[in-house]
Parts: C-alpha cells; structure tokens; sequence
C-alpha cells in the first residue's frame, strides 16, 4: 500500500511537473513537486493549475453573466462613478468596455474614441472594444480600419474574434465575397461554435439559406453534447442565431 500510494504522489507530481513546463511556469515549482511530492503537487493545483483551468475560467464566467442578469448596469454605475471620481485613461477605457457590453454602443465609441487619442492609443484592448463599438455602431469603415491595423500590428492578439468582427465589418460594407472568405478562413483555423454560428447568422441576412442551413445542422449537433455550464457560456451566440434565422424566414 506504502508504495502504491508512493507511486500514486509521483505520478501527480509528474502530472504537475509536464503543466509546469508546458505554461513556463517558474521552474522553482519542480523542485517543489520533487522534493515534496504531495504536498507541493496540492498546493500547485490549487495555486496555479487550477485557478488557469478552462473549468475555473469557464465557473468565473458564468458568474458574471448571472451577476450582469440580476443588475445589468451595475458595472455602468460603478466604471462611471470611478471615473467621475479619477478621469483617469484606465477609468475611461473600463468605462467604455462596460457601456459596449450594456449594449450603449454609441457612448462606448465616444469613450474609446478619447483613448485611441491619448497615450495608449497603440494598446489592442483598445483597439479591438473600439472596433466593436464601431460595429454596433454601423460605423464599419472606421472597424474595418482598426482591425487591418490590429491585425497588421499583433497578429497574435485574439486572432479568432479580431477574424469574426472584421468578417462582420468587411459586410457592413458591402464586401460580400470578402467577408464570406474571412469567415471560412475563422471555420478553417479555429472549427469553434462561434465562428460557425457567425457565419450561419451572416447568410442567414444575405439570404443564403443553403449556407446558413447547413451551419445549423452541423451547430445543433454540436450543441446536442454540451452541458449546462457550457449551453450558457454559448447562450449569446444561439440567440444571435435563432434571431438572424427568423429574420431570414420572413425575408425568404
């Protein structure tokens, strides 16, 4: 049993060692690991691995997205007395990000429109919310113009979003063939559910049933193995898509 259990800690430790090594972590944890095999490998998962794992990162998402359903300005409230209190450019970028997901698009893109004239203008952060703003906004040429720079500037910024919103940008101004290129490029690179629901709800508008139909199919089997953690995580992407899918029933 002694050496069972032996073996037991040095395969965790060992399990720890390889996450170690593969997130460039600070190599001190692998003496640790070693040198105290069970406790160090605890006190790894708990200090390191597990506040890094998609499962956390997926709970502390949920989280917010009950939080922002009970009090859905709370963040607009508190981002907006913050800056009142210290105008600072920090202040008014989180100001602005929380006006775009309160979905007040037009006063987010004054917001970020006052940081990309300031000394952070060159940040992605900033870059990427103002584009999106720009979106919502149906200011497309100015996103259009962003994300070409963005992506020319960090092409290893958030390559998978920063390719849907231009895709969506490159439609908003009428560049067709463009933004369906860009969208198969996004399918092509990343395969996520919300890439293909992106493109599903643009043919849906364009009035290319054939295209959005097989999206869907493909979607719904997709969403058939999900659990409820992660049904929520995707809620906005499967509503964009019953939306878009009505508006192209009508419109057909």
């Amino acid at each position: 049993m002694p050496i069972a259990a032996a073996g037991l800690y040095f395969a965790l430790a060992i399990f720890c060692a390889v996450h170690v090594v593969r997130t460039r972590q600070n190599l001190y944890w692998l003496l640790i690991l070693f040198g105290f095999p069970l406790l160090g490998s605890l006190v790894y998962f708990f200090a390191v691995y597990f506040p890094n794992s998609r499962l956390q990162r997926q709970a502390m998402k949920t989280v917010a997205a009950a939080a922002k359903a009970i009090d859905p300005q709370r963040e607009v409230r508190e981002a907006r007395l913050l800056f009142e209190e210290t105008p600072t450019a920090q202040n008014q970028m989180r100001l602005a990000a929380a006006l775009l997901d309160a979905g007040q698009a037009q006063e987010a893109a004054q917001g970020y429109e006052a940081s990309l004239a300031g000394p952070f203008a060159s940040d992605p952060e900033i870059r990427f919310g103002a584009a999106r703003a720009y979106v919502e906004c149906l200011r497309h040429d100015d996103a259009l113009r962003l994300l070409e720079a963005l992506r020319r500037d960090r092409p290893d910024y958030r390559p998978e979003p920063v390719s849907l919103l231009r895709a969506r940008a490159l439609a908003g101004t009428g560049q067709a063939a463009q933004a369906r290129a860009e969208f198969e490029s996004a399918i092509a690179r990343f395969g996520t559910f919300e890439a293909k629901a992106e493109y599903a709800v643009w043919a849906y508008a364009c009035g290319d049933l054939i295209t959005a139909e097989r999206l869907r199919v493909e979607l719904e089997k997709i969403a058939a193995r999900w659990n409820p953690l992660t049904r929520e995580l995707n809620d906005p992407s499967v509503r964009r898509l019953m939306a878009a899918r009505e508006l192209g029933a009508r419109g057909a």
